[in-house]
């Protein structure tokens, strides 16, 4: 039609050259359009004659320079076209179309200067006319003819594409460059060679995604479709850049980028296909076969091959593990495509495979990665696949990045809990058989970079747990030197960053065991090693007496004498081992001290001690270890003596040479505690521990002289600076230590410790009375009484851990009891002036600040009287010199209380335990006489708690200080008898500490350990203070109750840490960690595991624990009755059940506790739980008791059978709980004489039900029916006999008559049910059975299986060794849920996964041949479909109308799918909302949308006829057409209605036609999305056929 316009108005108008001057000024968007047409026909038309053609060049060359260029700037433009943005638009996009043509008319000059005129304006600097500049390049450029202007082109537009900006300017620049004006140059065979150079070149090489759009504009130029012309020079096959660059689109997180690579991958291949012939890219160099070739003889495998390549890569893009799983057993197929077997060679590039699981690996979905990894992995396992280097870059790099990610080390839904998770096993075989695979020469390098990427980022404990493991299982081989063993050591100290300390602690463990494998010892010195080892925490993994210790023993053994030597070893003595040799130089050099080093240094730091301390009890284990197996039954010890001596020789000068350096005396004296500190994990007692008993035994020799040192060092003036603190703290921790070694090896020296601790107690007391006169103090005298306060809290301390010492009965007891009586509480010590102290200046700079060490000392103080509180109570009554010391024990703990208060307020977080410790003591007195203060203690004590729940290293232990605080047996008796606001304040903090377990795992183990353990297990001092401890329990019984039902339901993450901290466990002594880590007891489980354990414990004939477990009982039936009514229908698993299922679990173990009377009350209760709609689980929990109180208490039948009496709509849902009872009818009366009445009822009962309507209840009556009738059987009732043929018939009927179907099935399964056939009352009764065994059976989730283990681990609380119930019979604990759960799927259901290939998969349409971009200049370049190039649909929908986002985003994936050329929207904003985007799945990134307001859809639908539309409404009219018999034109505009309202009257006459969707049934209309979906595809219908008829 606008071809035929066109040619009327030049036929009409004479001279063309008035006519192109009369359009173009002024120039409007109608007139660019005309304009635009006119010369497209002129430039396509025969040239004219010489002279016509001169004038026509001339008025194109000015309407080009003069009006089309102006307008390109935007200054005319906008002023053209008012503002308006659609009318820019369409006036620049005329413009560019008619500047295009004016070069056709023009040729190269008009091309040259256009050229010239915008690399100027470029070269100028972008801005504005950027845009228009390229665009007038982009016309220029197939015209362009010299030389040096076609390079400055190319130039320049490499330039703007490899520009790095991030903004949308610089983006949308660089996408204008790459889409339109590179293609132009390339359709220029000039310039061809020069883009392509640039876009494929080294280092200026632009981004991958501006390279594909380039590319995938000039794939005609590069991928030809015809057969190759003479004149075609370039082949991008040919090129190794091209297909590098093709495989990282394929793996670009941009799906667009994706696309277009996945477009050139199938154009190069349809090309190859199409030509035939031999073709082969060239090779990087190497043993690498070339990254693409294809040969005519082997064709179809080539096909093959690729076809399934792209189907994998297209339905990668769906992110649907359904969908996707079907076609990953291609990847195989791959696989044997691309390896010749007679060559054992790759035949295509494995790079391509490569690509596939890149993208699988950083795909949205985790189960699809999780796939892609297990199966990358499973390849080396079972494919024996040819060396390639790239395999191990890959390992390195995407692999290790996609294994980073926790959640994939999930277990699979079979698994139990504690197992190693595949991906964990599948790692260990694979990096094992990947490192036998490769060269003996590359094997170091690949380890070294592996575990080099583990120090690179920030990994999760759980991903370097698994890493580490699978390092750890990698059979032993010498690949590692000096740098390897530097890189496991950056690993440790990466493993130190997580909260997880059990994963932390194994890791460590088999890291060290890596190193053990891995290293080659030629390579690395015995320094570089201890260096290593160092990074190992003794508190976590590598400590004494583990079998990871004896295994590193072991492997110094093997290896000595074979490490690296050191420059500077000595070998004076040959015949000695490299190791002794190493371990006495190391002690000799630690112990040198520089001539110059005299006063005033600095601490050392303990890193030395600790590496010359682990490293002597290596050696002298190595050495015990080598007489051992040498056979030698007398150790000499001669080793370790030499090892020891120059300790010794320090250690006895020091109380006699006072001119020892103080850095020597500080590393002797940290040497001495790090070895007085080693522990045996295995021998209680240190003598049978021959190794340290000796070096025990060689320290007590220096005891007196170390005394005495540190005597003087703490009394006198020695200590004058902040940094003498550190000293003071080691010199204090030396004496317990020493204590103990004097208790443990030699008790003559323990008058000597007495007479030190006297004379340092008598010594400290005195220089804590001097009194200062001065008003500035000065340093030397603070510290002196910082220390002094140190020395009394440690003889406090060693008081209270040393009783076997016999301390108190040293006369300075009763001094430092007056002292600390009549000592000022908190008393701060000022901060003293640093005049005089020139010296400590620098050193006060970077030491702690005053502050803390104020802190330090009022914390002191607080334990000294913590200390005085627990072993004189009475507060010195007898002092009677001063006011205070006159004052009531009330009113003194009065003060003391309000002085505890005030500490809180100032000490920090991480010291305030000594002053909850006192509180504890104090509440007790106060509670009557000053309740509100000890409120005010209860209150602040938990705003410190609560404060810190963030502070993970100090929170665990104040936590437990405040719960020993607030729930002291003391405090809570007194609380609890006088029922007042102390005791709300005690049950609020109970929940306040229960809602804080919710989000941190463990606190409310702290509280209930400590209070069942004080309960039930009181302490000597408890017993005392109290009549009866257990009485508290009762007072607080909702502490139980609410532990019984407590568990979250966990989130994935903290599912997966418990899941890998339980397979640590499960490994037991072979991994150290779990020897080694301190139990925590934080897993939830063991708040249930407590309480069961408390109330198991029990005595039922004890009056005060009978009361408490019949108030718990009632207390846990009024929950279940709670939650009951709150829902009635609960989900399986959800948190209602769990809570119903442990109330049920915990009423079962009291149960046998309780007695008759109790029962009888309770009873109705437990049945009207029953007439519930519960799940499985609960279910058998209330059929268990029910069978249970029957057969201990027959006589309580008669309320059973009351049960039946209901009506039948109360029985729908439970009658099936009390027939299950029935079923276990000889289990009820076995304690029964009288059987036969209660067998005639049970009959009579049962046989009502067995002809119930519903099919469930009629198969539970028939077992029962079926129980119930072999016992009558058994016991010969004659009453029977008559009702004997029926029974049976009715039995055999049922055996027989159901032989097909679900019935006969089902009947079989209900039947070997595990509740029926496997499972007795009371032989199974146990804990194993109520925790674990049946909710496993019950297929509950795997959170609520409590293992026995559990029940052993938790030793807070011991069960005595007589207890009976604990396990499972084996017949039922063996049974597996499979066993008698309903399986609805097909038996091969299971194997379908594992099938080699699928017959046919799910592929979604993708018409790569039409996605060529378009280089129209047409196009509206912001518009990605357009530059994608959609199909030349001329339909339009029209859905301004409409205003709901979802019909609008069904519309717009509609329409994009079937390709309509726009989607006209009432507003754009409308693409933003959610719930849009949801419905239309990016579907408007690919297809032009328009908005057209409601008001304007007249002027719209008008124009639109002028353009030759015809306008067809979706609507019910008296003229409508049925859409079954109606012709749609090419150019049809579809007009939808509103939801509600239709196509309003006013729009109706404006239609050309209206077309309505015949219908069948009573609903009026369809959804207005439906019915445009109806419409849309009805068009598309007609037109295909039109297509295929042409």
């Amino acid at each position: 039609m606008e071809v035929v316009l066109a040619d009327a108005l030049l036929a009409g108008g004479g001279d063309p050259c008035a006519l192109l001057r009369a359009l173009s000024a002024p120039l409007c968007a109608e007139r660019a359009e005309a304009l635009r047409l006119l010369l497209q026909r002129l430039a396509a038309a025969p040239p004219p004659p010489p002279g016509e053609a001169e004038s026509l060049r001339r008025v194109a060359w000015e309407v080009a320079l003069e009006r089309c260029r102006p307008l390109l700037r935007g200054g005319e433009a906008a002023a053209a076209a008012g503002g308006g943005c659609g009318e820019r638009l369409r006036l620049g996009r005329a413009a560019l179309g008619a500047l295009r043509h004016c070069v056709e008319l023009c040729g190269p000059p008009l091309a040259a200067r256009l050229a010239r005129d915008a690399l100027a304006e470029l070269s100028a600097g972008g801005g504005a006319g950027a845009e228009a500049a390229v665009e007038a390049l982009v016309a220029a450029a197939p015209r362009l003819e010299e030389p040096a202007l076609v390079a400055g082109c190319v130039a320049a537009a490499l330039a703007l594409v490899r520009e790095e900006g991030e903004g949308e300017g610089e983006e949308a620049a660089a996408a204008l460059v790459a889409g339109r004006l590179l293609p132009a140059l390339g359709g220029n065979g000039a310039a061809l060679r020069g883009v392509w150079e640039g876009l494929l070149g080294g280092g200026g090489a632009p981004r991958v995604g501006r390279a594909l759009l380039a590319l995938s504009a000039m794939a005609d130029a590069l991928l030809p479709r015809g057969p190759p012309g003479p004149g075609s020079v370039l082949d991008a096959r040919l090129c190794p850049r091209f297909w590098r660059l093709v495989q990282e689109g394929l793996t670009e997180r941009d799906g667009l980028c994706r696309r277009r690579a996945r477009y050139l991958l199938k154009r190069a291949l349809d090309l190859s296909g199409g030509q035939g012939g031999e073709l082969r890219c060239p090779t990087d160099g190497g043993d690498e076969p070339s990254l693409f070739w294809w040969s005519a003889e082997k064709s179809d495998k080539l096909q093959q091959f690729w076809e399934s390549y792209i189907l994998i890569m297209e339905t990668l893009e769906g992110n649907q593990i359904h969908v996707i799983k079907p076609v990953l057993p291609k990847l195989n197929s791959l696989f044997e495509h691309a390896i010749s077997g007679e060559k054992g060679c790759w035949l295509f590039h494995p790079s391509w495979h490569m690509c596939i699981y890149k993208r699988m690996f950083e795909s949205e979905n985790k189960t699809l990665t999780k796939e892609g990894i297990l199966h990358f992995l499973e390849l080396y396992e079972t494919k024996h696949l040819p060396n390639s280097l790239g395999f191990s870059e890959f390992v390195i790099g995407p692999l290790m990045d996609a294994l980073a990610e926790s959640s994939l080390y999930s277990r699979t839904p079979g698994q139990l809990m504690g197992a190693c998770p595949p991906l964990g096993m599948r790692l260990q075989k694979f990096l094992a058989t990947y490192l036998i695979l490769l060269p003996e020469e590359e094997k170091g390098s690949f380890l070294l970079k592996f575990i080099q990427k583990m120090t690179s980022r920030h990994w999760c404990a759980v991903p370097i747990l698994f890493l580490s493991m699978a390092l750890a299982y990698i059979p032993a081989c010498k690949v590692l030197g000096a740098e390897g063993l530097h890189a496991l050591r950056d690993v440790l100290q990466c493993t130190m960053i997580t909260h997880q300390i059990l994963l932390r602690g194994a890791a460590q463990c088999y890291l060290l065991q890596t190193a053990m494998h891995l290293t080659d010892v030629e390579k690395v010195s015995l320094a570089e090693v201890s260096s290593f080892l160092l990074s190992l925490r003794p508190e976590e993994s590598l400590r004494r007496d583990t079998m990871l210790w004896m295994e590193l023993c072991s492997w110094f053994k093997e290896n000595d004498g074979c490490f690296r030597k050191s420059i500077i070893s000595d070998f004076e003595h040959q015949e000695t081992s490299s190791l002794c040799q190493y371990v006495r130089r190391l002690v000799a050099e630690y112990l040198k001290t520089p001539a110059s080093e005299r006063e005033n240094c600095f601490m050392p730091d303990w890193f030395e001690a600790k590496l010359v301390a682990t490293m002597i009890l290596l050696a002298a284990d190595v050495e015990q270890m080598r007489n051992k197996y040498s056979g030698k039954s007398n150790i000499e010890w001669i080793e370790l003596e030499a090892f020891l001596n120059p300790l010794l020789d320090v250690l006895m000068k020091l109380g006699s040479n006072a001119y020892i350096p103080t850095l020597k005396t500080d590393k002797s004296l940290q040497l001495l505690l790090k070895l007085l500190q080693t522990r045996s994990l295995k021998c209680s007692n240190t003598q049978d521990d021959g190794v340290l008993f000796f070096i025990w035994k060689s320290l007590v020799t220096p005891v007196e002289s170390i005394l005495e040192f540190v005597l003087r060092r703490l009394t006198t003036n020695e200590l004058s600076t902040v940094g003498d603190l550190d000293r003071c703290d080691l010199y204090l921790a030396l004496i317990p230590e020493i204590v103990n070694l004097c208790l443990q090896v030699s008790r003559k020296k323990v008058p000597s410790i007495k007479n030190f601790i006297l004379s340092l107690t008598n010594a400290s007391i005195r220089n804590l009375q001097e009194r200062n006169c001065e008003e500035e103090p000065k340093l030397k005298e603070q510290i002196k009484k910082v220390a002094s306060m140190a020395s009394l809290t440690a003889v406090c301390e060693i008081m209270d851990g040393k009783p076997e010492a016999h301390l108190e009965s040293l006369p300075f007891v009763d001094a430092l009891k007056r002292f600390i009586s009549v000592s000022q509480h908190n008393e701060v010590l000022k901060k003293p002036s640093y005049i005089e102290e020139k010296s400590s200046l620098s050193e006060e700079a970077t030491s702690q600040g005053w502050g803390r060490v104020v802190a330090r000392y009022v914390r002191d103080q607080w334990i000294c009287l913590r200390f005085i509180l627990n072993s004189f109570p009475t507060l010195a009554q007898e002092y009677e010199e001063t006011s205070e010391m006159s004052l009531s024990t009330v009113e003194r703990s009065r003060k003391i209380l309000e002085s505890a208060l005030e500490a809180l307020t100032i000490l920090p977080s991480d010291q305030v335990s000594p002053v909850f410790d006192c509180m504890k003591l104090l509440v007790p007195k106060l509670l009557d006489s000053a309740e509100s203060l000890c409120i005010e203690a209860f209150d602040l004590a938990w705003k410190i708690i609560s404060s810190l729940s963030n502070t993970q290293l100090i929170f665990w232990s104040n936590l437990k200080a405040f719960v020993q605080f607030i729930f002291d047996a003391e405090v809570l008796a007194v609380a609890a008898s006088g029922k007042g606001q102390a005791y709300a304040k005690i049950k609020e903090i109970i929940f306040k500490l229960i809602d804080m377990s919710a989000t941190k795992t463990g606190v409310f183990n702290v509280v209930l350990s400590h209070c069942c353990r004080s309960w039930i297990l009181p302490t000597l001092k408890e017993r005392r203070a109290l009549t009866n401890a257990f009485l508290s329990a009762g007072n607080y019984c909702e502490l139980i109750t609410e532990a019984c039902v407590f568990g979250t339901v966990f989130r994935r993450d903290q599912r997966l840490t418990q899941d890998v901290n339980a397979f640590i466990e499960n490994l037991g002594e072979k991994c150290a960690a779990n020897v080694v880590t301190k139990s925590t007891n934080r897993d939830d489980h063991y708040v249930r595991v407590c309480a069961i354990k408390f109330l198991c414990l029990l005595d039922g004939s004890n009056t005060l624990h009978k009361t408490f477990m019949e108030d718990i009982f009632i207390k846990l039936l009024d929950k279940d009755e709670l939650v009951s009514r709150s829902r009635t229908r609960y989900y399986a698993n959800s948190l209602q059940h769990r809570i119903k299922n442990r109330v049920w679990q915990t009423l079962l173990v009291l149960l046998p506790k309780l007695d008759q009377n109790f029962l009888r009350g309770i009873l109705d209760k437990v049945f009207q739980a029953g007439f519930s709609n519960n799940q499985a689980s609960v279910k058998y929990f209330i059929e268990w008791i029910v069978i249970l109180s029957l057969h201990k208490y027959p006589q309580f039948l008669n309320k059973f059978w009351d049960c039946f009496c209901y009506d039948e709509e109360k029985l729908k849902t439970s009658i099936c709980t009390f027939l299950s009872v029935l079923s276990h009818f000889d289990i009820v009366l076995q304690n029964t004489s009288e059987k036969k009445p209660a067998l005639k009822k049970a009959l009579i009962v049962v046989l009502q039900w067995c002809f119930n309507h519903n099919f469930s209840v009629r198969l539970y009556a028939l077992v029962a029916l079926k129980k119930i009738w072999g016992m009558c059987k058994m016991l010969h009732v004659e009453e029977f006999e008559a009702l004997t043929p029926v029974i049976e018939s009715s039995l055999q009927q049922v055996e027989n008559m159901h032989g097909t179907g679900n019935a006969r099935r089902n009947w079989q399964r209900i039947q070997d049910h595990f509740f029926f056939a496997t499972f007795h009352p009371v032989e199974d009764y146990s804990l194993e059975t109520i925790f674990y065994t049946l909710p496993r059976l019950s297929e509950l989730a795997e959170d609520e299986w409590i293992s026995v283990a559990k029940f052993d681990r938790f030793t807070d609380v011991h069960l005595p060794p007589t207890f009976q119930w604990y396990r499972s019979r084996t017949e039922l604990y063996d049974l597996k849920p499979s066993d008698w759960s309903q399986q609805d799927m097909g038996s091969n259901s299971v194997e379908t996964d594992s099938q080699t290939e699928w017959t046919d998969v799910q592929k979604k349409i993708i018409p790569w041949k039409n996605s060529t971009p378009s280089s129209d200049l047409e196009m509206v370049f912001q518009d990605r479909a357009a530059k994608l190039g959609k199909s030349n649909s001329r339909l339009i929908v029209v859905a301004s109308l409409i205003d709901k986002p979802t019909n609008l985003g069904g519309l717009c994936r509609t329409s994009e799918i079937f390709g309509a050329s726009a989607l006209v929207v009432g507003s754009l904003h409308y693409i933003q909302d959610k719930q849009f985007q949801h419905l239309s799945v990016s579907a408007e990134q690919w297809l032009p949308l328009v908005e057209v307001k409601p008001s304007q859809l007249v002027d719209y639908l008008q124009q639109k006829k002028t353009e030759g539309y015809t306008i067809i409404g979706v609507e019910q009219t008296a003229k409508s057409f049925d859409l079954t018999e109606y012709c749609f034109p090419e150019k049809s505009l579809l007009l939808l209605g509103n939801e509600h309202e239709g196509i309003p009257a006013n729009l109706i006459h404006h239609l050309d036609v209206c077309v309505e969707i015949p219908q069948q049934g009573i609903i009026r209309s369809l959804n207005v999305h439906v019915s445009g979906a109806l419409l849309i595809w009805e068009y598309t219908r007609q037109q295909v056929i039109k297509q295929k008829q042409k």
